[in-house]
């Protein structure tokens, strides 16, 4: 079965690709040559999503998904939320997002924070969403270098490293893109069922 990602972020794309395993042939937008960045102005991690696959869904008219993933931080009634890739400006710069994080963050004892991905599918035409949320806090330096945005300041609950300091497989078993990969996996192989066909 192929399917899209909407997206050219390979890190996603690797990420993604070791969930799912040989589950299915997940085509990236680099795959298929397409490297327009697709805007994401919507108000919610939901709209964002949906918005990046119709997008996408209305060129190749293929099966496709699309993810948005958010950083809610209890202190900063849920900042950089929506605004995550983007919390430092334009660039999508993950250490001015981490510098900008901890300076506004400050001394807080107030550490806590969840990463929030949402998942919108189109598939068959029809739409579906999938929510993954892992809990956690937010340390005040960076460590481990393996990851990718605010995974070196990210603890998650019941953890003492950081996702940054986890391999990806050791992340994958417990992250927030995880959780949601997992149930768009156990969606698609309900649809794909062989009492559906």
């Amino acid at each position: 079965m192929d399917i899209v990602f909407a997206t050219n972020n390979e890190n996603k794309t690797r990420e993604i690709r070791n969930i799912l395993g040989n589950y299915c042939n997940l085509l990236s937008l680099n795959d298929l040559n397409i490297k327009e960045d697709i805007p994401e102005n919507e108000p919610t991690l939901e709209g964002n999503a949906l918005y990046k696959a119709r997008y996408i869904h209305n060129i190749l008219n293929m099966n496709v998904f699309a993810d948005d993933t958010g950083l809610e931080v209890d202190f900063l009634n849920g900042l950089p939320g929506v605004k995550s890739a983007r919390f430092a400006g334009e660039n999508n710069d993950s250490d001015a997002n981490i510098d900008k994080l901890l300076s506004m963050m400050g001394n807080s004892k107030n550490r806590k924070a969840r990463f929030r991905t949402v998942i919108a599918l189109i598939l068959e035409g029809e739409e579906y969403i999938f929510e993954g949320i892992v809990n956690g806090r937010i340390i005040s330096v960076r460590r481990g270098s393996d990851g990718f945005g605010y995974d070196p300041v990210f603890v998650p609950e019941g953890y003492t490293r950081t996702f940054a300091e986890m391999s990806l497989t050791g992340k994958n078993k417990i992250s927030h893109r995880a959780r949601a990969i997992e149930k768009l996996r156990i969606f698609l192989d309900g649809y794909y069922s062989p009492q559906k066909k």
